[in-house]
C-alpha cells in the first residue's frame, strides 16, 4: 500500500529508519502495517523517555511521535532530541489543539502536525512530504560537499601554482653575491632584504658582478597594483639580467637603460608606470654611476657619519618615456649604502600617525648590519602594507678597526683543536657574555673544519658523505694530511660603531675553492642539502660572507658595551 507516492520517494522511504514514538497500541499496529514494507526499519518507543533512547542509541532518519505520552510528552522528547540534532524530520501526532503547543512545535523545528484520530491517508502525505525534504537537503548537500571538494582541488591547484611562480620569481631574481662579501681589496659586505607582500611581487631586484670591482644593483617597483605591475617588473628585469649577462665585462650603464626602455615601453599599458634604481659601483675606482626612475631618496653615509640622500634623476618610466639621464658621484669617503623601495618608506608605524620614511635616516645610521635595519623596520612599521626591497652595503675597509689579529694553522687534526682553543680564549678576553661565545665558537670550528677537508684537504661533500658512511672518515683525514703543506689564516676584527662593537672573523685556506652560487641551494633547501653545517653556522651569527671563489669566509657578531 503506497498511496500514490512518487517512485523516487518510494525507493528513497526504503532507506530510512523510522521511530515511532506512540504509547497507544492500536495507534503502533497502525503505524506497523503501514510502513512494515515502506521504510527499511521500524523502531517502536511506548514514550517520551523511552523515545529519546532509542533516538540516541539508533540511527533514525525519521520520527512520529505523539504529544500525549506518560513519563515525559512528544514537546518535552523532542526539547531534548534537538538538543542533539536540529535537523531530523518529525511529525507530531496531538488530539489537542491548543495554540500553545502548536507555537512550542512550531519553535522546535517540527516539521508536520497531525490530528488524533489518525488518517492513513494523512499520515503517508506527511510521510511523503518529509521525505520529499529529506531528498532535497540531501541534495544540497551532496552539490555543497562537491561544491567544497571542487574549491579545496581549486585551492590546491592555485596554491601549487601560485609556488611555482614564487619559483619562477625567484629564479629571474638574480643575484651574483648570495652570502658573498667584495674581496678585491675593497672588502665590503652586501645584503638583501625581499619581502613581497603576496606571491606575485610588484618589487623585483638583481645584484650582479661585472667585474672584481665592479657590481651593478638593481630595484623595480611597478607602480599599481596586481598582476600587472608584477608583470612588469619581472619582465624588465629578466631582460636586463640578459643584457647584463650578453655585455659581460664591456658594460655600459647607459647602453643598458637605452636597450632596457625599447624592451619594456611598447609592453606597459597607457596608465602603467616603473619605478626604478639602476646603480654601479665600483670600488676600484671609487665612483657610483646611477640612474634613478621616481624611486624613494637612496641613502648613503660618509666616513664621519653623515647621511646624504640621493634624489631621483628621472621621472617614472612609462611607455612615453623619451630619454633619461645618469649621475656619477665619487665614493671614497662613503662607508654604507642603502638602496630600496617605496614599500619600505610608506608603511605607517606604531606610535605615531607619520609614515616610516620620517625614520629610515636614523634608523640607517644606527645599523651596522642588514639585520639591524630590518629588525628596526619591522619593530616600527603597524603591519607590512606593500611589497618591501632594499639593498644594504658596509664597506668594512673604510672601518676603523680597534684591534687586528692574525694566526695561521697547519692543516692536520692537531690544529683543529688548537684553533678552537686560541679562537675561545681569545673570545673570553673580548666578552664575558658566556652565549655569545658558545656561538661564535660553533661558528668558527664548523667553518674552520670546513676549510680544513674541504679547502686543505679537497674533500668534496660526496665524498665526505660516502666516507663517514663507510665509517673511513677520520682514518681517511689521518691519512691525506700527512702529504699536506697548506696553511689556514685566520683574522679576527674589533669594530667599533656606535655604541657596539663588532667582531669579524675570517678564516682563509689554500685550497681550490667552490662555486660560490652553490650558497643559494643550501639555504632554499636546507633539509636536504649537504652544507647544513653552512646554515648553522649562519643561525649563530649575523652573518657568513665568503670571497668569490669560496676559499675565504667572514663572519660576524655584535657585543653591546655597557653604558
Amino acid at each position: 500500500m503506497n498511496h500514490n507516492i512518487d517512485s523516487s520517494v518510494l525507493n528513497y522511504l526504503r532507506s530510512l529508519t523510522l521511530l515511532c514514538v506512540e504509547d497507544n497500541i492500536t495507534t503502533q499496529l497502525i503505524y506497523g502495517s503501514l510502513f512494515e514494507k515502506l521504510v527499511k526499519k521500524v523502531i517502536f518507543a511506548n514514550n517520551g523517555k523511552d523515545g529519546y533512547q532509542k533516538f540516541c542509541s539508533n540511527e533514525i532518519d525519521l520520527i512520529i511521535s505523539d504529544y500525549a505520552m506518560p513519563v515525559l510528552n512528544g514537546i518535552e522528547m523532542i526539547k531534548k532530541i534537538r538538543a542533539l540534532d536540529n535537523d531530523i524530520p518529525i511529525i507530531l501526532v496531538s488530539a489537542i489543539q491548543d495554540v500553545d503547543v502548536i507555537v512550542q512545535a512550531l519553535q522546535l523545528n517540527v516539521n508536520n502536525f497531525l490530528k488524533k484520530p489518525v488518517v492513513t491517508t494523512d499520515v503517508m502525505k506527511a510521510v511523503e512530504n518529509v521525505s520529499k525534504l529529506l531528498i532535497a537537503n540531501n541534495y544540497l548537500k551532496e552539490q555543497r560537499e562537491k561544491k567544497i571538494q571542487e574549491l579545496e582541488k581549486k585551492e590546491k591547484y592555485n596554491s601549487y601554482q601560485e609556488d611555482l611562480a614564487f619559483s619562477k620569481e625567484l629564479n629571474i631574481l638574480r643575484n651574483d653575491f648570495y652570502y658573498q662579501m667584495i674581496d678585491s681589496g675593497y672588502e665590503a659586505l652586501i645584503d638583501f632584504f625581499y619581502k613581497p607582500l603576496d606571491v606575485l611581487s610588484g618589487d623585483a631586484y638583481s645584484a650582479r658582478k661585472i667585474n672584481d670591482s665592479k657590481t651593478f644593483y638593481f630595484i623595480a617597483d611597478g607602480m599599481g597594483k596586481g598582476l600587472s605591475a608584477s608583470l612588469s617588473s619581472i619582465l624588465i628585469t629578466s631582460y636586463i639580467n640578459h643584457i647584463v649577462d650578453k655585455m659581460g665585462k664591456d658594460f655600459s650603464l647607459y647602453d643598458l637603460i637605452e636597450s632596457s626602455m625599447d624592451y619594456i615601453k611598447p609592453i606597459l599599458l597607457d596608465e602603467e608606470a616603473l619605478s626604478l634604481d639602476l646603480v654601479v659601483i665600483d670600488y676600484k675606482d671609487l665612483e657610483m654611476e646611477y640612474a634613478k626612475f621616481a624611486m624613494p631618496p637612496s641613502l648613503i653615509q660618509s666616513i664621519d657619519n653623515k647621511v646624504i640622500s640621493i634624489k631621483s634623476n628621472n621621472p617614472p618610466l612609462s611607455k612615453y618615456t623619451t630619454d633619461f639621464f645618469t649621475s656619477r658621484m665619487d665614493i671614497s669617503s662613503i662607508t654604507k649604502f642603502l638602496f630600496y623601495s617605496d614599500g619600505v618608506v610608506e608603511n605607517s608605524t606604531r606610535n605615531s600617525d607619520m609614515p616610516y620614511a620620517n625614520f629610515i635616516e636614523n634608523d640607517f645610521l644606527a645599523s651596522f648590519t642588514k639585520d639591524e635595519l630590518r629588525e628596526k623596520i619591522l619593530w616600527k612599521i603597524n603591519a607590512q602594507e606593500d611589497d618591501m626591497t632594499f639593498i644594504f652595503i658596509n664597506r668594512l675597509s673604510l672601518r676603523d678597526h680597534e684591534r687586528h689579529i692574525t694566526k695561521s694553522f697547519q692543516s692536520n687534526m692537531n690544529a683543529l683543536d688548537e684553533a678552537n682553543e686560541w679562537y675561545s680564549d681569545i673570545w673570553n678576553d673580548i666578552s664575558s657574555d658566556y652565549k655569545l661565545s658558545y656561538n661564535a665558537g660553533i661558528v668558527f670550528s664548523e667553518l674552520f673544519m670546513n676549510a680544513f677537508e674541504h679547502g686543505s684537504l679537497g674533500l668534496d661533500a660526496a665524498t665526505k658523505n660516502r666516507l663517514l658512511s663507510e665509517d673511513k672518515y677520520f682514518t681517511t683525514l689521518e691519512e691525506l694530511q700527512k702529504d699536506c703543506t697548506k696553511e689556514i689564516e685566520v683574522t679576527i676584527d674589533i669594530i667599533k660603531y656606535n655604541s657596539s662593537r663588532y667582531i669579524t672573523t675570517s678564516i682563509k685556506d689554500e685550497g681550490s675553492g667552490f662555486d660560490t652560487q652553490i650558497l643559494s641551494e643550501i639555504f632554499r633547501n636546507r633539509r636536504n642539502f649537504n652544507g647544513r653545517g653552512v646554515y648553522i653556522s649562519r643561525q649563530s651569527s649575523l652573518g657568513i660572507y665568503y670571497n668569490s671563489t669560496g676559499t675565504n669566509v667572514l663572519f660576524l657578531h655584535k657585543i653591546d658595551d655597557e653604558a
